[in-house]
C-alpha cells in the first residue's frame, strides 16, 4: 500500500469511529486533542489501527506517536 492510500484509509477510519470531519485530521495535529481521545478512546484507536492495518502496536510504542504524521509514518513503517 502507497503511503497516500494509507493516510487515506487512516484518516477516514479515525474521523468514522471518532466522529470527526475528516478535514481536521492534519499531519501536524495532535492526535490526542483533535479526535478529543481521553485514555480509554486512545485504547479503542489502538485496538482499531490493529485490527484495520493487521499490526500489533505496544504501548510504550504509541506514546512516541503525538501527530498524525508520525502516525502515518509508524504505520508506514509496519504495514
Amino acid at each position: 500500500m502507497e503511503k497516500k492510500e494509507l493516510i487515506a484509509k487512516i484518516n477516514s477510519v479515525l474521523a468514522e469511529e471518532f466522529e470527526v470531519e475528516e478535514s481536521i485530521i492534519t499531519p501536524e495535529a495532535n492526535i490526542k486533542k483533535t479526535l478529543m481521545l481521553d485514555s480509554l478512546s486512545l485504547v479503542d484507536m489502538l485496538v482499531l489501527i490493529e485490527s484495520e492495518f493487521g499490526v500489533k502496536i505496544q504501548p510504550t510504542e504509541l506514546v512516541k506517536v503525538q501527530t498524525f504524521e508520525a502516525l502515518y509514518d509508524y504505520l508506514a513503517e509496519r504495514v
